[in-house]
């Protein structure tokens, strides 16, 4: 039996309207914005996105591209709508957005920032994520339809951190905003999803400390998740090093990784690395 597109490429398309104007409007755009969507499909997000403003399409599947040139015809006649045929995967952000989104017409006014908006596949949630939160032209926010269990984690509902958790919050403020259910998708995937909206999105977080040590140390800290944090950090850092840098940011001695807060992870990256 031959499997459906949508599901070989781990896609589960919107079908009706509630979640995608949800997430639509969870972002308003300021003046000059445009939307910028990944993976329109079948175009239930698209429709809303452009009762909006104007819209910024990449669809990798070429039979979708097909259809939705015939669904949105009168936008893209317009200009309200760019479809681009591409992998969002080698979309570079730090060349497209202000050479060619800004082409794309608000009114009279040339788009000067985007917000991403999205229901991407599962399997590559953390990547998409991970890419336009560290390019050189990030958005302004992002509002995206993603599995309930990484948006729990992203926010951290436990109050347990993780990599993922702590690598979203250095650039911008996450927060879920709704619960959409399986039924809501065809196919239907196996877990419910949520709508996790990032604003305040930048790299003013790093303007005193280097990214790439941050990151480092994170991953250090996290490499077991059964030893306490300086037992970990203790593989790669001399023990007296990293024990006297916790008192200074109010670390607790025997803390594990997940129980530190973001605040308190970039005071113990720049206490360790003035050492």
């Amino acid at each position: 039996m031959k499997k459906r597109k949508g599901a070989r490429l781990g896609q589960h398309f919107l079908i009706h309207s509630w979640p995608a104007a949800k997430l639509a409007h969870a972002v308003p755009l300021q003046e000059g914005e445009v939307f910028l969507e990944i993976g329109p499909g079948k175009g239930v997000l698209t429709k809303e996105l452009l009762k909006l403003g104007p819209v910024v399409a990449i669809e990798k599947d070429p039979d979708l591209i097909v259809r939705l040139r015939e669904t949105f015809s009168s936008d893209i006649n317009a200009s309200h709508l760019t479809l681009i045929e591409d992998d969002i995967r080698n979309f570079d952000a730090s060349g497209y957005p202000p050479e060619r989104i800004r082409s794309v017409r608000a009114g009279k006014l040339p788009a000067t920032g985007y917000i991403l908006a999205a229901n991407i596949p599962y399997y590559i949630t953390g990547e998409i994520i991970r890419q336009f939160l560290t390019a050189t032209v990030q958005p302004r926010a992002m509002a995206l339809l993603v599995q309930k269990e990484v948006a729990d984690r992203i926010v951290a509902r436990d109050g347990k951190e993780s990599i993922l958790s702590l690598s979203v919050k250095a650039y911008g403020t996450p927060r879920i905003i709704a619960k959409v259910g399986k039924t809501h998708f065809s196919p239907p995937p196996s877990v419910d999803s949520a709508i996790l909206v990032i604003d305040n999105i930048s790299k003013r977080f790093f303007d005193d400390i280097s990214e790439e040590k941050f990151f480092a140390l994170v991953h250090a800290g996290f490499a077991s998740k059964r030893k306490m944090l300086a037992g970990n950090l203790s593989r790669t850092i001399n023990k007296k090093t990293v024990s006297a840098a916790f008192a200074p940011c109010g670390i607790p001695e025997k803390a594990r990784a997940e129980d530190v807060r973001l605040s308190e992870w970039k005071c113990l990256s720049a206490t360790l690395h003035e050492n």
